[in-house]
């Protein structure tokens, strides 16, 4: 590619990029259930733009282009709460989901009194499914969205601040 692929904290100038590449990064998902209502294909420009002051909202860089991004937060009960994680369908299989996925526990567990973490995927979503259990995440239960998919609940211990994963400002 003659470019490498750096991994940053998103910023306001971001949000455009970001709902783009979301909408197209789930719709296989979409494709996969019959449901082209599912949250991340739903979901505002100003609401991703809310998530960007309060979350962590990380992104892949390709030059100036976003090509990957996931979104973070650690609630009140010290769980890392992971979401939204999406790499461009071109930049797929090269192992950047794994490093946003490990850049997001890191940042959360740099931030504060993170525990544990917690994701969800859809039941038919082999390749998420998959990237998470060999990130060490197991199912720990279901539930149904309200877009009517049916979601895996997977968790995983936090294990300490993770200096391998230090993302650039």
């Amino acid at each position: 590619m003659g470019m490498s692929v750096t991994i940053s904290a998103a910023n306001s100038q971001d949000a455009e990029q970001i709902f783009r590449l979301q909408y197209l990064c789930f719709q296989r998902e979409a494709e996969l259930y019959g449901n082209y209502h599912i949250d991340p294909l739903v979901q505002t420009l100003d609401s991703i733009r809310a998530e960007l002051s309060r979350d962590c909202v990380l992104v892949a860089r390709l030059g100036d282009e976003v090509v990957g991004m996931v979104r973070g937060h650690t609630d009140e009960g010290g769980v890392g709460r992971i979401a939204k994680l999406g790499v461009h369908p071109r930049m797929q299989g090269h192992g950047l989901g794994t490093r946003l996925l490990r850049a997001m526990e890191g940042e959360l567990v740099a931030r504060g009194e993170t525990a544990r973490f917690q994701l969800h995927s859809g039941h038919r979503s082999e390749g998420g499914l998959r990237l998470y259990k060999r990130a060490g995440y197991a199912a720990v239960g279901d539930s149904t969205g309200e877009d009517g998919v049916r979601m895996i609940v997977l968790e995983k211990e936090a294990a300490g601040r993770d200096t391998d994963y230090v993302v650039s400002a």
